[in-house]
C-alpha cells in the first residue's frame, strides 16, 4: 500500500482500548477526510508480540501510528516498518500519563527532557520518508508555566526536523492522577496553544482536549493548523457524519445508517470468517443512534444479544429503521 496525501485539519484522538482497527473502519465509513489514529502501540509489543499490531485495513487511510517507546533505535525500526506497512504518519507519544507507561520511561514523562525526545524524532526522521508528529501536553506536574512548553516545542524543533505537534491543552498531573482523571481534572490552558502558535507560525500547531463541537473546532481552526477531537467523537460518532462538509467543504452524501449497517455487515462478517469476536467490532456501534428516542433498544441489542444471532444483518437492520421510524 501507498502512503497517501492528507490533512491534519481534522483528526480523531489516538485512545487506548477504544480506537482500535474495528473503530477506525467503521470512523472511516462515516468521513472520508478525517485522519485517523491507532492506539498508542509501545515498540516492545511491535517487537517482541505475538500478534501484527501494524495490521489494518485498507479503507482506513488516511491513518497514522502512534508510537510509545524509550529506546531510540526501537522507535526508528518500528517506524520504518509502519512506513513500510503504508501508514501515512508516524506520531510520537509524549503525553501518556498512566503509571506503567511512566515506569518504562516514555509517555509524558519525557516532557522534562526534551533532547531524549529530539533524539527519538531525528532518528525516525532519518529513516522515513512520512511525516513524523509528536502529541504531547502543555505541562507535568509543576513544570507547567509556559515558558516550559515553550522551550520544549523550541528545543524539539531545532533540533530535530519535527514540524507538527499536537498539544493536549491539559497538563498531567503523574503522581497525583491516574490516566482517566488526568483528561478531565487539569484545567484547559487553550491559550498556552494559540501562544505556541503565535510564537512558531513556522510549526504545525494541532490542539487536542476537551472539544466536543464542530462549532467549537471552527473556532480553534481560525487561529491553529487543525483540531483533534477525542471521547466525543467516539461516544457520538455520528458527528463524524458532518466533518468533510463542515471543516474540509467536501460535500459527502448524506448519511444514511441504514448503508452504513449493510457495509459494516460485510467487514463483520468478514472478520467473523477470520475467528474476531463480533464484540470486538460491534462494542464500537453502541453509540451509532445517540440522542435518537429508542437509542435504549439499539444498545441493548448490540451489548446483549447480537451474540445470540449469529451476525443476524436483518435484525439489525430492523432495529435501526424502527429507530428512524423507516418503513
Amino acid at each position: 500500500m501507498n502512503n497517501i496525501q492528507y490533512s491534519t485539519r481534522f483528526s480523531v484522538a489516538p485512545m487506548f482500548s477504544w480506537t482500535d482497527r474495528h473503530c477506525r473502519y467503521l470512523h472511516r465509513q462515516l468521513t472520508y477526510k478525517t485522519l485517523l489514529y491507532t492506539e498508542m502501540i509501545s515498540t516492545n509489543a511491535i517487537i517482541h508480540g505475538k500478534y501484527d499490531y501494524l495490521f489494518y485495513h485498507r479503507d482506513e487511510h488516511p491513518v497514522a501510528i502512534q508510537l510509545g517507546g524509550s529506546k531510540t533505535k526501537d522507535l526508528a525500526y518500528c517506524a520504518k516498518l509502519a512506513e513500510k506497512r503504508g501508514y501515512d504518519e508516524i506520531n510520537l507519544n509524549i503525553g501518556c500519563p498512566s503509571l506503567k507507561v511512566q515506569n518504562s520511561f516514555f509517555g509524558a514523562y519525557l516532557m522534562s527532557h526534551a533532547n531524549i525526545v529530539s533524539d527519538h524524532i531525528k532518528a525516525i526522521c532519518d529513516i522515513v520518508d512520512i511525516p513524523v508528529t509528536i502529541k504531547t501536553r502543555v505541562g507535568i506536574d509543576k513544570q507547567d508555566n509556559f515558558n516550559f512548553l515553550n522551550d520544549f516545542i523550541g528545543i524539539i524543533s531545532e533540533l530535530s526536523n519535527c514540524k507538527t505537534f499536537i498539544i493536549h491543552a491539559r497538563k498531567a498531573l503523574l503522581k497525583q492522577l491516574n490516566p482517566k482523571e488526568n483528561r478531565t481534572i487539569p484545567p484547559l490552558n487553550y491559550h498556552y496553544v494559540y501562544r505556541i502558535k503565535r510564537n512558531f507560525p513556522f510549526l504545525n500547531i494541532i490542539i487536542n482536549g476537551g472539544i466536543q463541537t464542530l462549532e467549537e473546532a471552527q473556532i480553534h481552526l481560525q487561529y491553529l493548523d487543525g483540531v483533534m477531537m477525542g471521547r466525543e467523537a467516539y461516544t457520538n460518532p455520528v458527528i463524524l457524519t458532518q466533518v468533510d462538509d463542515k471543516l474540509f467543504g467536501y460535500q459527502n452524501t448524506i448519511f444514511d445508517p441504514i448503508v452504513l449497517i449493510h457495509k459494516m455487515n460485510f467487514y463483520i462478517n468478514h472478520e467473523l470468517s477470520k475467528g474476531v469476536h463480533i464484540k470486538n467490532i460491534t462494542r464500537h456501534m453502541i453509540n451509532l443512534f445517540k440522542g435518537i428516542p429508542g437509542a435504549k433498544k439499539w444498545r441493548r441489542f448490540i451489548s446483549e444479544d447480537i451474540c445470540k444471532t449469529g451476525n443476524n444483518y436483518l435484525i439489525l437492520q430492523n432495529i435501526a429503521k424502527s429507530l428512524l421510524n423507516i418503513i
